[in-house]
């Protein structure tokens, strides 16, 4: 199962993957990121991997097993 991964200390909390995969990614009212499913169920991975392309400071990633 694929988990998602992401560096905290180059994410901006821009919230990109929030809009993408909401039921995934969170960023609480602070502005920190959230991963609410570290490892998603394979009818979410096209968006979990359209998130993890689309941020803008490539801070997530996925790792497939």
């Amino acid at each position: 199962m694929p988990k998602v991964i992401v560096d905290y200390l180059v994410c901006e909390a821009n919230g990109v993957c929030v809009g993408l995969a909401p039921d995934v990614f969170d960023l609480d009212d602070d502005d920190n990121l959230h991963v609410l499913l570290e490892e998603p169920p394979a009818d979410m991975l096209d968006r979990v991997r359209h998130a993890v392309r689309s941020c803008p400071k490539a801070a997530l990633s996925l790792e497939e097993e």
